[in-house]
């Protein structure tokens, strides 16, 4: 067993990286991996097999892996689920973008109130919502900037007769600065920008790990974490040397250079099926 790295994360969550290596090597390819083979994956940065285990265990109670025994070896698929909740983290990467240039003004607000006795989907409400970028501007009332699809998360958790959603522009007195000042910690936003910098940002940045896989798979978990926290705010309103748009340039230029060698490690270990037989 490769000894875990000592510059790896203090508290590695096996789920997070476990979700950057489905959306590396598993998003869209119509495959299931061998579970052993990605415990061999993980071994290179310092996540247990039983970990790994229990972790695909708990994602295929959730509904988000399927399982399939081909002889003794069991592999895990995607499921339709896990397929949306993938691809809307390559859309963060890829296309949202760290910071939000084409803001239109306008910012759709979510306004509700539950009893102590819904306290279960009050937390469910709150955590989707902060998953959607959205901000607490007073009690009951969240609000995100530009269009989301609030109408989509209250749907879903069935509480569309205590939600009030809808999309405005501020007005005198208040503005839109005003908001972002009141509803976000942009100083706890920049500071996570500024970390992932400082830890990525050396000329061979956690040298400890083993080669560009274990990189790669800890790059996109730091930085899948970075951008699911951050509510994408206008530009307008944000420091002009915002620490994001550094940041982003930064993970462009690590996933540039550890995609092939990373393509090539992960070909030679990873064992997989098609994720529906012929």
């Amino acid at each position: 067993m490769i000894d875990p790295p000592r510059d790896a994360p203090q508290h590695p969550r096996p789920q997070s990286l476990m979700l950057a290596f489905l959306g590396l090597y598993v998003l869209d390819r119509g495959t299931a991996v061998y579970s052993g083979s990605v415990i061999e994956v993980f071994d290179r940065v310092g996540v247990s097999e039983e970990a790994v285990r229990s972790t695909l265990t708990r994602m295929a109670g959730r509904g988000l892996l399927t399982r399939r025994r081909r002889g003794r070896r069991v592999y895990f698929g995607l499921t339709d689920h896990a397929t949306e909740v993938l691809r809307d983290g390559r859309r963060r990467i890829w296309e949202t973008g760290a910071v939000n240039r084409a803001w239109d003004g306008t910012w759709t607000l979510v306004g509700f109130s539950l009893p102590d006795s819904r306290r279960g989907d009050r937390h469910d409400l709150r955590s989707q919502l902060v998953w959607a970028g959205f901000g607490v501007v007073q009690n009951g009332l969240w609000i995100a900037p530009g269009a989301r699809d609030a109408a989509g998360i209250v749907d879903r958790l069935g509480l569309t007769d205590h939600v009030t959603v809808f999309t405005a522009r501020p007005d005198a007195p208040t503005g839109s600065a005003d908001l972002v000042r009141r509803a976000f910690d942009t100083a706890a936003i920049a500071a996570r920008y500024r970390a992932f910098t400082a830890r990525w940002g050396e000329p061979d940045p956690l040298p400890a790990l083993p080669d560009d896989l274990a990189r790669l798979l800890v790059l996109h978990t730091d930085w899948l974490q970075l951008v699911r926290q951050d509510p994408h705010l206008p530009a307008e309103h944000l420091d002009e040397d915002w620490p994001a748009i550094h940041a982003e340039q930064l993970f462009h230029d690590l996933h540039a250079r550890y995609r092939e060698p990373a393509a090539a490690i992960a070909a030679d270990l990873v064992d997989e099926v098609p994720a529906v037989e012929p």
